[in-house]
């Protein structure tokens, strides 16, 4: 449809609507909130001066029509001799966004990009979106941006490609690691403060995936890459020039600090301890960190207890049981944190077979029920924990409390489709688990998974 067609069609159908509703120009006024003269100008001028979104809902409104009535017709609005009005198509674009019109996106869009210079306007859309926290529909036009730079150097391809690898992350293993991979060609091309957060998002997902080297890899860049930053914040600051804020989600400390935790675990799951504890004494201690507001305070004193938990965890990993009463202490002073120590505790117990029924009975009953646990990596360490007292259990001849362990982790593994953990626990059933009674819920839900065969491995011996 022409522009100006479009322009007629769009002012025919609201003066059908006055004119069934038995509206004069000064009652639509009121009822819009307009100024008269601005909506005589925009409805009876030759030509007629263009008309806001915002102006059409509210006359939606006022007809008592749904959101998004006669969007079909703007776009005529926002074109003029193959010129592009941004006031009026960036308040459509997201208008249409936000009501799910993604054909409207698609139509505009594509007379948009007859210009490949108004891609900007699609990524500034994006970006508005984005920090509204209207991720998924940012991610359309991130897409559209991706699909038609020619520059994939450009500030604007790469930040898209975060935005949509941030977005594509959540419960399945299997594509968060599609994602990641797909998202490691671009991550270098960021600026150095979107780099610092893509490192750490990276690091994250290699972690759920355990997939340790990965995790040393991503970590040995993140802490590089935050100390060059640190020192050049340092030396703008001596030159007494006003510093600009870092665009990073997150305290420079925090991404400092996360690339010495990270590679520590790393380091742990590795059995490598007393290479670990050297990461560990790094973060435990880092209020020499210079350039700290009360948000940067903060999180250092996080780290420091993260890492007296730590510490006393990987001594109870290299076989020190004396500190188990220093430990339950720790526990008791931060309860928040108790699911990954504990974890660690048990691994340590089975690791060194030394006895820690005090410490369960007295913080067993703070573990999470899976429904509260909203985050991937929580779900693993929850699996992990009740995996882990299930071997604790059988260890030291408590079979039906085994059992039920047993069943909780199954119970997670199947949840969050984590194919390696269904692999452990069918293991540990065949080694642990005979034909009794008991067996009797672990086989139900056995045959629930190996009936919709959705992990891709040999259905397990009955």
């Amino acid at each position: 449809m022409e522009q100006s067609a479009a322009i007629r069609c769009l002012r025919s159908e609201i003066d059908k609507q006055m004119k069934k509703c038995g509206f004069s120009l000064t009652k639509l006024s009121k009822l819009t909130g307009g100024h008269l003269g601005y909506l005589s100008e925009t409805l009876n001028r030759r030509p007629p001066r263009p008309m806001t979104i915002n102006l059409l809902d509210n006359l939606a409104k006022a007809f008592h029509q749904p959101p998004g009535w006669l969007y079909e017709l703007y776009p005529g609005e926002c074109f003029s001799d193959k010129k592009v009005s941004r006031p009026r198509i960036i308040p459509f674009l997201m208008r249409c966004a936000e009501l799910g019109r993604f054909d409207l996106i698609a139509s505009t869009a594509s007379k948009l990009l007859e210009n490949l210079k108004n891609i900007e306007i699609l990524f500034y859309v994006a970006e508005r979106l984005f920090e509204k926290g209207q991720q998924s529909e940012s991610a359309h036009f991130y897409r559209l941006v991706v699909e038609n730079e020619r520059d994939s150097f450009h500030d604007r391809f790469t930040i898209s490609q975060y935005r949509l690898f941030r977005a594509s992350l959540g419960t399945n293993a299997e594509e968060n690691k599609e994602a990641v991979v797909r998202f490691e060609l671009y991550y270098n091309r960021l600026a150095e403060d979107f780099q610092l957060d893509a490192l750490l998002q990276i690091t994250n997902v290699y972690y759920t995936l355990e997939n340790w080297k990965k995790v040393e890899r991503y970590t040995d860049e993140l802490r590089e890459l935050a100390g060059k930053v640190y020192e050049d914040q340092l030396r703008k600051r001596d030159n007494t020039k006003p510093i600009e804020p870092l665009k990073s989600e997150r305290h420079l400390v925090v991404h400092y600090g996360q690339g010495f935790l990270l590679k520590g675990i790393a380091l742990t799951m590795q059995e490598q301890y007393e290479e670990a504890k050297k990461y560990v004494s790094v973060y435990t201690d880092l209020g020499w960190f210079e350039l700290l507001d009360e948000i940067g305070k903060k999180e250092v004193e996080r780290f420091r207890v993260w890492g007296k938990g730590n510490m006393l965890m990987l001594n109870l990993m290299t076989g020190n049981q004396n500190i188990l009463p220093d430990f339950s202490d720790f526990l008791e002073e931060n309860p928040t944190d108790t699911l990954p120590y504990m974890l660690g505790m048990m691994e340590a117990a089975n690791r060194n077979n030394f006895s820690v029924d005090d410490v369960v009975n007295r913080f067993c009953e703070r573990i999470p029920h899976p429904d509260i646990v909203t985050t991937h990596i929580k779900r693993k360490q929850l699996f992990r924990f009740w995996y882990e007292k299930a071997i604790y259990n059988f260890k030291n001849g408590r079979r039906s409390c085994g059992i039920k362990d047993l069943l909780s982790a199954l119970h997670l593994a199947e949840k969050l489709q984590y194919s390696s953990g269904l692999r452990k626990m069918i293991l540990l059933m065949l080694y642990e688990v005979d034909g009794t009674n008991e067996q009797q819920g672990i086989q139900k839900m056995l045959e629930e998974v190996r009936c919709e065969n959705k992990y891709g491995f040999p259905n397990a011996p009955s």
